[in-house]
């Protein structure tokens, strides 16, 4: 199995990612518990950032001077039906906004075309310190590029 298809795949208007609900994501009912979703989403951003070239690690430590470093800031979540184990999910990822000391995602959970989950995650981007900075123009460029492809 090749490194890309284990990180999903760069899209038109993002990223996409496959992952199969195991019986560890259920709760006893046997679908999926809700805080299962936000791990699901977690990867998708995580994968799309690594096939941007983004290393998260690398930038927190070598970045530049001040490290650079991405936190959720908040996620509005809508929870349209329910995922089961041994579904096969795809979680699309895309950029709204990239800039300031913020990016915005929207990123949608679907089994097959049923939507199950829609969210927006707002990114703060932070120093080593904790504190608000910009994102660096090229890197902005780097998610702003599928978006302004998409349009």
């Amino acid at each position: 199995m090749s490194l890309i298809s284990l990180a999903g795949e760069l899209t038109e208007t993002g990223h996409r990612l496959i992952q199969r609900v195991y019986y560890e994501d259920t709760d006893f009912s046997g679908v999926v518990y809700h805080a299962r979703y936000l791990h699901f989403m977690e990867r998708a951003r995580t994968d799309y950032l690594r096939l941007l070239g983004v290393e998260q690690a690398t930038l927190a430590i070598e970045g530049d001077a001040e490290g650079l470093v991405f936190v959720v800031h908040r996620m509005e979540i809508d929870f349209k039906a329910p995922a089961r184990m041994d579904d096969v999910l795809t979680i699309e990822t895309a950029t709204e906004k990239a800039g300031g000391a913020k990016m915005v995602l929207q990123q949608q959970i679907r089994r097959g075309d049923a939507l199950l989950i829609a969210a927006k995650v707002i990114i703060a981007v932070i120093n080593g310190q904790g504190r608000p900075r910009r994102l660096p123009e090229a890197l902005a460029a780097k998610f702003l590029a599928a978006q302004t492809a998409a349009a």
